[in-house]
């Protein structure tokens, strides 16, 4: 983003601001007519910037930066094996952007590092291309950087044109030691960005949206258009309606399309309206197993100039690339859209944690275990907004996909990245998953020659940390977490102690307060005319899910082993449990054929059911009515057990109250066992057919075991044959015709894809800084409320708002798919705000379930029906961990269309404290020690935020007062982190700041 607040803003702010975007309701309390200062947009990346592959490319001279662009793409063609490797036709460059370049050609000088530029030769002569040398700044202090830090050093230099990005900035950098402490801004360019379907949809809704308000304001349409590469993978739309069947996958399939056939479309139509974006199509798998297995580059080449591989995306899970040596983490949707439309990140230079790993797991415990132990570590340190690099002796004793998977849940211990330096374990996972040798030689030879590379065998140069965490792997045991956060970690041992302690504890994280009467009931039922029975404890959905896991051929196969020596001692699941598998990619399916478990996990109920993210993010699809009937009529606190990685209450299905999170081949043992009132160790899991008791030791296979099943039957030809495949879609998505229009034509009766009123009325001049007065309190809320609690994924509730919005515009209920489904619709999303069914709001006096009273009348409402009443300005009060989980923008453009206008929290999770800015919302922080309850605040209060009118007056992180119509005084520090973010607050959002900037161009 161009510079045009201050030097030092630059960019994370970009990312954070990123997060506002489409929703429209309640016309009167979206981004104000009017919002503030200049910033060019459609900005070309510096010299040899971060582009994707050839076949759409970013490419970039010295003084005119060119750009090629591909005709959009879902399928890749020519060369299946990289992305880097694909080519197709050049799109001819729009006038509008040749001219922005000549303009940039004026304003900012070349690299004043061109002389660090280095050529990186051939082992058999010629060279590999050139790069910015780290090692020729002969800097001490380089020396010592993390790895991780090394890499925004890179990026600074390389991108340095002293105007986007200046030589303060890299001198920052490399100052890291003792710059960081002191919260510097430093911009960051990142080479591409990633998208699923349902955050993938409200960000193409946005773009067109600005295209119209573009025109709208008399300027060029065709200046929103994405500058960086743009992936987008259609992975959250399934959901387990068919499961238990050798035909789910099929049938699963035909009711997405059903489903989603227009919201598939509009993405289609986003393909080939916008330059560089690409869509894969659903059925091909999950966004971050993809990216690791295919999309993930490591090293670019781009015409001559290497540089490190790095990924911003829309989904909190992108830190999976991590595990692979990129560079990568997730963002608000707005962020991203600012990064897609060529703007630097504005950021934070944060701190880095060094864990060090050391000896080996012991025989039976998995990568899952190893996971949920670290993210209890790291919670538990305090590592949000921090990078994690992981070193060590250990390193060696884990495969890849061990990394990706604890690299996957960085958001679940809240860091920014949990980083896996390049290493030779790296370069065999690219070459397993078909990477050519070509390209593997050259990323080795750059990661050497610029210091990225660790080699373990050679002695260590001694890094700076900010902290340090150490783990002796031998430590590590089998684990589950629950059964409501991620890490609420729980050794297996202690399962069934910890059940009973949650039985009697009260309503909370570890709590569902059964009196002890009643905690051993049996309900009987019949299920399709068997006899069958649940009590407390009882598990109904065992899934095998998410891209944490099912990109770990050890865990997947070790399931599969679970599943067949449980059939051949004749164990079976019982049929009320529902049963599922969904990888992250056909490869899975491949190497499970190959060895020959998938027929006992069929045996078991875990059929495939699709290619995509299904019970982890809540389309764990309806419960059989008898085993629904029997949880609701009896209040039985039911269980699911799966391996995704994140089972906040509410979220994997609305009937389990309680949700463990667990490796495949627990997920499998639970499923058998029928119930987590348990003790593996001691109680059999069942009969088994000579008459004998089966234990747990009985059907747990050894970890020699699981690594010859992988040695044999995990191929590379698996990984070239499937993406091969993936690039030429599937029937229905092909028939998918789309109209060639640049401008989209809103429909007012659809209701999926809806135009947002964001622009309605824009003009040239932002609103500038505001405070809040006199605004009602809409909730009061205690700790860790989460993005599902804030704006559900799941499905949507009969007695709902929104469920009245659809029927009365003839969805049948059958039909209303979940929330994430319709993020394209703010008339849906808005009334989907906060309602969450097991949301627990303060007001109501310990009644969960999404509702409010409504201040002044006491009445009790909806969450949507009493922002609507209200009439005017709110607020929400808050506790610690304000906006946890997915990286989910309508969490704050949901409470915008509502008309809250202030958070004030005891703390906020990084990437929504960010989106709540990109809205235009002000975020707040108690001092520390303080908060609602100890300062006496019920939320009956009138509250009035005293900030002042000119942005120039208001610094980052100033105290505020706060004041109540009762007399109560207090101060708050305003979350506003950066200069840039000022900027976003007095436009009214990034969108608006974007637009204003553009139309000046």
């Amino acid at each position: 983003m161009y510079k045009t607040v201050s030097s030092s803003s630059s960019a994370s702010s970009i990312l954070r601001a990123a997060a506002a975007s489409s929703s429209s309701y309640h016309r009167a309390r979206f981004f104000s007519p009017s919002l503030s200062r200049s910033f060019v947009a459609s900005s070309s990346p510096p010299k040899h910037s971060p582009s994707l592959p050839a076949y759409r490319s970013l490419n970039f001279s010295s003084a005119v930066r060119s750009v090629r662009f591909s005709p959009p793409r879902w399928s890749h063609g020519v060369d299946w094996r990289s992305p880097i490797s694909l080519r197709s036709h050049v799109r001819a460059v729009a006038p509008v952007i040749e001219r922005f370049h000549r303009k940039i050609a004026t304003m900012a000088s070349e690299n004043p590092f061109k002389a660090n530029l280095t050529s990186l030769p051939k082992v058999g002569g010629g060279e590999f291309g050139k790069f910015y040398s780290l090692p020729s700044f002969n800097d001490p202090r380089i020396e010592k950087l993390p790895y991780s830090i090394r890499i925004l050093l890179e990026s600074a230099i390389r991108n340095c044109d002293n105007f986007q990005v200046k030589k303060e900035d890299v001198e920052k950098i490399i100052d890291w030691e003792k710059s960081s402490p002191k919260q510097v801004e430093i911009p960051f360019k990142p080479a591409r960005v990633l998208l699923q379907d349902f955050t993938g949809v409200p960000a193409v809704v946005d773009l067109a949206c600005m295209r119209d308000a573009m025109n709208e304001l008399g300027s060029d349409s065709n200046k929103i258009n994405p500058l960086v590469p743009v992936d987008l993978v259609i992975d959250h739309s399934v959901q387990v309606d068919v499961a238990r069947s050798e035909n789910a996958v099929q049938a699963n399939m035909d009711l997405e399309f059903h489903r989603n056939k227009e919201r598939f479309a509009f993405l289609k139509w986003g393909s080939t309206a916008f330059r560089n974006m690409l869509v894969v199509p659903p059925g091909s798998g999950i966004v971050h197993q993809v990216n690791l297995e295919y999309l993930g580059r490591v090293v670019f080449n781009n015409d001559g100039i290497l540089y490190p591989d790095s990924v911003v995306g829309t989904d909190s899970h992108t830190t999976m690339i991590d595990g692979l040596g990129v560079a990568g983490w997730g963002v608000g949707g707005i962020e991203a859209e600012a990064a897609m439309l060529g703007q630097p990140m504005s950021m934070v230079l944060p701190g880095v944690v060094g864990f060090k790993l050391s000896g080996k797991l012991h025989n039976g415990v998995t990568a899952t275990d190893l996971v949920l132990t670290v993210t209890q570590m790291l919670r538990k340190h305090g590592v949000v907004g921090k990078f994690v690099e992981f070193y060590g002796d250990g390193m060696g004793k884990l495969s890849l996909a061990d990394r990706a998977t604890i690299a996957n849940m960085s958001p679940e211990y809240g860091a920014t990245m949990g980083f896996f330096p390049v290493d030779h374990v790296t370069l065999q996972y690219l070459k397993l998953t078909g990477r050519s040798d070509e390209t593997v030689e050259m990323i080795e030879a750059y990661l050497r020659a610029n210091k990225l590379f660790v080699d373990y065998n050679e002695p260590q140069q001694e890094r700076v940390y900010s902290s340090y965490l150490q783990l002796d792997l031998a430590d590590v045991e089998p684990c589950v977490s629950g059964p409501k956060r991620p890490h609420d970690r729980v050794p297996l041992k202690e399962m069934k102690s910890d059940w009973h302690s949650c039985l009697d504890n009260k309503v909370g994280f570890k709590g569902f307060a059964i009196p002890k009467d009643v905690q051993d009931k049996v309900v009987k039922f019949s299920f399709h005319g068997q006899p069958a029975e649940l009590k407390h404890g009882s598990v109904v959905i065992a899934a095998i899910t998410s891209c944490t896991n099912t990109s770990n051929p050890s865990v997947m196969l070790g399931a599969g082993l679970v599943a067949k020596k449980a059939c051949e001692l004749g164990l079976q699941v019982k049929p009320w449990v529902k049963t599922s598998l969904a990888p992250g990619s056909g490869v899975v399916t491949k190497y499970l054929l190959q060895s020959g478990l998938q027929k006992y996990f069929n045996q078991q109920g875990f059929n495939i059911v699709g290619y995509g993210c299904t019970t982890c993010i809540g389309n764990s699809g309806d419960l059989d009515e008898s085993v629904a009937s029997a949880i609701t009529e009896n209040d039985i606190v039911a269980a699911a057990v799966l391996s995704g990685n994140r089972n906040f209450e509410g979220r994997v299905h609305p009937l389990t109250r309680a949700n463990y999170l667990a490796s495949p081949p627990l997920v499998v043992a639970y499923a058998l066992a029928g119930t987590v009132d348990i003790d593996f160790d001691k109680e059999p899991i069942g009969t088994g057919k000579d008459g004998n008791s089966v234990y747990f030791r009985d059907i747990w296979p050894s970890t020699e075991e699981i690594a010859e099943v992988v040695q044999s039957c995990v191929l590379p030809e698996m990984f070239k044959s499937t993406y091969e495949a993936i690039t030429k879609g599937n029937p229905m998505w092909n028939q998918l015709s789309v109209p060639t229009t640049t401008l989209y034509s809103w429909d007012s009766d659809s209701t999926y894809i809806h135009e947002p009123p964001y622009f309605k009325g824009m003009t040239l001049d932002p609103p500038g800084a505001h405070g809040v007065k006199d605004a009602y309190c809409l909730l009061n809320f205690g700790d860790s409320i989460t993005t599902d609690h804030i704006s559900p994924a799941g499905s949507i509730h009969k007695d709902s708002p929104t469920a009245k919005y659809l029927l009365n515009r003839g969805v049948d209920r059958k039909d209303f798919n979940s929330y994430g489904s319709r993020r394209g619709n703010d008339e849906v999303m808005a009334r989907g705000t906060f309602a969450n069914i097991r949301i627990v709001n303060k007001l109501l006096s310990g009644e969960v379930g999404p509702k409010t009273v409504h201040i002044p009348t006491g009445e009790k409402l909806s969450v949507f029906d009493a922002a609507t009443a209200a009439g005017q300005d709110t607020i929400i009060l808050a506790g610690a961990e304000y906006g946890s989980g997915s990286s989910r923008d309508w969490a704050a453009k949901g409470p915008m269309l509502l008309g809250v206008k202030a958070v004030i929290a005891k703390s906020f999770e990084r990437i929504h404290r960010s989106n709540l800015v990109g809205m235009g919302i002000i975020p707040l922080c108690f001092k520390s020690g303080e908060d609602a309850d100890t300062l006496g605040l019920t939320g009956h209060e009138r509250f009035t935020i005293d900030l002042p009118s000119k942005i120039s007056e208001i610094r980052p992180g100033q105290d505020v007062t706060v004041t109540t119509d009762n007399g109560k005084s207090f101060t708050c520090v305003v979350r506003f982190d950066t200069e840039v973010e000022l900027a976003y607050f007095s436009h009214g959002g990034i969108l608006p700041y974007v637009i204003r900037n553009l139309t000046k161009q």
